[in-house]
């Protein structure tokens, strides 16, 4: 047990001796020879729970952010503020270094879900490194969200808003002030359509039916417009809106995930459009959506558009 704690105590000691040798821009030789003594790239601080990555992007060197990389420094850990070392670079809008990160992201990321395709076992889960708590809450689970009560209101502007209460704060799950972007989005899709007649739309989440109003309000609206949606109180909002009995729509009362593969949503034939917004969904979940959009599409000159709004930790 003693050597243990002495083990335990010198990586420590170690990797606040390597985030100060990097915060204090020494050259990247010593930084080196830190490492091959056996600094741990994976350690954060007590004071700060910042990383050698996170030093290393605060410090803009490029050349140790691949370094560091190289020798298994984790991509995605998060501070006491819960930023990543990517969350750096973009504040410094560093695009060299945020690259570098969200490459290595990506790698891990395909390398996790080819291991997991190839059915082999996950880790030891004591072995593993947490880098941040599970959000069991409505704005990081979806179960939590769908029985969460959401509040339809307007701001002090007139723009309506829909608020979800996590832990007595208001969280916004769809906002007034997105309809710009939202308008630009639907230009864009339209303009690159080849054919704008009859158009097939497949919007999944409603929110405010921003998006929605917008596709009806195109010079050619959709022909077949359909749009899934599994909340009760936003359905509630949609019937009270008469989005119901509105001519061409059609209405899938639960979450894609329920009929993604199901004959009633693709027995409706490919889409021209699909559009997707959703929320306390997860990149994982994303990442499915997107290996059943082969299937759904009308052919290769369909239009996909995401608008995926992550928390501050999620940048990369």
């Amino acid at each position: 047990m003693e050597e243990t704690v002495n083990a335990s105590e010198i990586a420590a000691q170690l990797g606040e001796q390597l985030i100060e040798t990097i915060l204090s821009y020494a050259p990247i030789a010593d930084i080196q020879s830190l490492v091959e003594s056996g600094a741990p790239v994976w350690y954060q601080s007590d004071a700060e729970g910042i990383s050698p990555l996170h030093a290393a992007a605060f410090t803009r060197n490029s050349e140790l952010v691949r370094y560091l990389i190289s020798k298994g420094a984790v991509w995605n850990a998060v501070d006491y503020l819960q930023n990543t070392a990517g969350d750096i670079a973009l504040s410094y809008n560093d695009e060299e270094i945020y690259n570098a990160i969200r490459n290595e992201g990506i790698r891990a990321e395909l390398l996790l879900n080819l291991l997991s395709s190839r059915g082999e076992p996950d880790p030891d889960p004591s072995t593993n490194i947490i880098l941040r708590e599970a959000d069991d809450t409505a704005a990081g689970s979806s179960a939590n969200f769908l029985s969460s009560k959401l509040r339809y209101t307007k701001d002090e502007t007139g723009q309506d808003i829909c608020f979800v209460s996590v832990d007595g704060e208001d969280i916004g799950v769809m906002m007034g002030w997105e309809t710009p972007i939202m308008m630009e989005t639907v230009q864009c899709i339209y303009d690159s359509l080849p054919e704008r007649d009859n158009l097939r739309v497949l919007n999944i989440g409603f929110g405010l039916g921003i998006i929605d109003r917008l596709f009806q309000a195109l010079p050619s609206p959709p022909s077949q417009h359909v749009i899934i949606e599994p909340h009760p109180d936003v359905l509630r909002y949609m019937k009270d809106n008469g989005w119901h009995t509105k001519p061409g729509v059609k209405i899938f009362e639960g979450k894609w995930q329920d009929f993604v593969e199901k004959e009633d949503l693709l027995g409706l034939g490919g889409f021209d459009v699909i559009y997707t917004d959703t929320f306390s969904e997860s990149y994982q979940d994303l990442r499915q959506f997107f290996e059943h959009i082969p299937n759904l599409l009308s052919g290769p000159h369909a239009n996909v558009q995401l608008l995926q709004w992550t928390r501050g930790d999620e940048c990369v």
